[in-house]
């Protein structure tokens, strides 16, 4: 078996492949008068950009990694590819939902998804097995069928999902409007909207395996129910409730079919193009200062480098001062760190007999409890072990990787146990910390035989991410996965919005709105609609209130398995 225990679930470390997106920065490509200036090509970057070249606007996006993306990258090492961030995106077959809307509009309707099965995620606690299947009603009897004693319930937690669908409009809306309006429409938001997901829930029910079972994706919040705001339970299972889907061609797909936009209007995409500061003039954003020492001028900077590295790492210590930011960073934190693993085997998935569902392993439904007392000893059980095959999820994987498939795990984690090697560089951090990560991958891969017993000896190659791999490649600081943690007092900050106190800088991605792919993504149209003022009304309409947009190539992405 070949070892490497030095890759990031957020980027990995490897050479030249096929799956590189972007140009590499040279300060002879650079070209004069940029609309904007995205910092980081994350999907709400490249969102923004995209959606101010339609407009346009010559946009010139900044990335200081070797590949664009940000967690929507993929990378290939021996053989295989593995998407680093994506592992499904809902909605990808109504085309009249903004999601689906919105990947259009980016890229023309040139990108080509594939469904998941019809139980596209699975949930093992302890004993009791949930599968979600695709579709409310299938929704609906999954938990019914699990707990009919509790359908009472349970229809009226899906009719809270329903409510939650209108009230989160209205606070995605609070986000771009003037302030004034801005906490008129938060007064009217329902009270449950930002309580905790668990007092929600617990007020419906005090079945804690039910409980349990519906918040069996807290995983893709990074927030266990306890601590978690309703928001972005609501938005998670809502936006999954029709099933799940994947970008054909893989993660790397994503940035592909965007960047060309970008470039429609004379903006692009560098790659190896590290920022090393925002230039303030009389407490206007104006430029960037590369770490080459070349500025970059232009009125409107973005920043997809997240809330924390923005005002902490970026802006002059004077700018931050007069922002008010330290106050205020009081309220929010960092969301929790996670190890990533990255498994190659040889056989097809019709071989392997691998499944094309998502896997939760919980030790049962007390989720929070067990998010404890691992973090009193992250040495032990994780409280959460998430499976997906994504050679399984892409059908065009088996004909540009013949005769391979390949696995991801993810877990959570506590930055504390990797702390010491902090200030060590990539590839040079010594045998304890190679052990540490052998450790960790023998104990995940047990939990995977426990579910795949046919894969014992099987794998030919797997890789190891940590927290600190995350922050080399994509510069979060403990490896955090979801930017800011999705919490309700997260979600009860007013000035958190695209619009900075600072004249002429904005903030996209995650921080903007939140977390996952799609969160990242409204977030950049968000972002978009703040810069562009009255004159993104328009676009707006598009995105929220028009029936889809028919492109003329649109059966080139199409939803389904033969769509490569």
């Amino acid at each position: 078996m070949n070892n490497n225990f030095a890759t990031s679930t957020a980027a990995s470390d490897v050479g030249p492949n096929d799956v590189r997106v972007g140009r590499r920065y040279r300060v002879s490509r650079l070209d004069t008068n940029y609309d904007a200036i995205v910092i980081g090509s994350g999907i709400g970057g490249l969102t923004t950009a995209a959606c101010l070249s339609k407009e346009g606007k010559k946009v010139l996006v900044l990335e200081q990694h070797y590949t664009a993306g940000g967690y929507t990258h993929s990378y290939s090492r021996n053989g295989y590819e593995w998407g680093v961030g994506v592992h499904y995106v809902g909605e990808m077959n109504l085309p009249e939902s903004l999601p689906r809307k919105l990947f259009d509009y980016v890229t023309d309707g040139k990108l080509a998804w594939s469904s998941m099965d019809e139980n596209y995620d699975r949930f093992y606690l302890d004993k009791r097995e949930i599968n979600l299947r695709a579709g409310k009603e299938n929704f609906r009897k999954t938990f019914v069928d699990a707990f009919p004693e509790e359908e009472d319930a349970i229809d009226r937690y899906i009719g809270l999902l329903d409510k939650a669908t209108i009230a989160m409009q209205m606070y995605a809306v609070s986000k771009i409007v003037p302030r004034f309006i801005s906490s008129a429409l938060k007064m009217i938001l329902p009270r449950w909207f930002n309580k905790t997901t668990y007092s929600v829930l617990s007020g419906l029910t005090k079945n804690e395996a039910l409980i349990g079972a519906i918040t069996g994706q807290w995983g893709d919040c990074g927030v266990p129910p306890k601590k978690s705001s309703f928001i972005s339970h609501s938005v998670i299972a809502n936006h999954y409730i029709n099933g799940g889907f994947y970008p054909v061609g893989g993660a790397s797909e994503i940035a592909r079919k965007i960047i060309p936009i970008i470039q429609r209007s004379g903006g692009d995409v560098f790659t190896y193009a590290d920022v090393k500061e925002i230039v303030i003039e009389k407490n206007r954003a104006v430029g960037v200062r590369m770490v080459d020492g070349t500025v970059i001028r232009s009125t409107t900077i973005i920043s997809n480098a997240g809330l924390i590295n923005t005002f902490e790492k970026l802006l002059p210590e004077e700018c931050v001062k007069r922002s008010g930011y330290a106050k205020q960073r009081k309220r929010v934190d960092q969301s929790m760190p996670h190890i990533g693993l990255y498994i190659g085997l040889k056989g097809t998935t019709e071989e392997l007999n691998l499944p094309n569902t998502n896997f939760w392993i919980y030790q049962d439904e007390h989720h929070d409890d067990n998010v404890a007392r691992f973090l009193a000893n992250p040495t032990g059980e994780y409280p959460l072990v998430y499976i997906s095959f994504p050679s399984t999820k892409d059908p065009s994987y088996a004909r540009r990787y013949p005769g391979t498939s390949t696995i991801e795990i993810v877990a959570p984690t506590s930055y504390e146990i990797f702390e010491s090697w902090k200030d060590t560089a990539w590839g040079k951090r010594g045998e304890e910390y190679d052990a540490l990560k052998e450790k960790i991958a023998a104990q995940l891969l047990e939990e995977l035989y426990k579910k795949l017993p046919q894969l014992r000896g099987k794998i030919d190659y797997y890789e190891v991410s940590t927290p600190l791999s995350t922050n080399w490649f994509s510069r979060y600081g403990r490896g955090e996965l979801y930017g800011l943690d999705h919490t309700p007092e997260r979600f009860n900050q007013t000035w958190l919005r695209p619009k900075t106190q600072i004249a002429g800088l904005y903030l996209t991605g995650q921080d903007a709105l939140g977390c996952g792919v799609v969160g990242a993504m409204i977030g950049g149209l968000l972002c978009t609609l703040s810069i562009q003022g009255l004159k993104g009304a328009t676009l707006a309409k598009r995105m929220f209130a028009d029936p889809a947009v028919s492109y003329d190539d649109l059966p080139a992405a199409a939803v389904g398995k033969s769509a490569i």
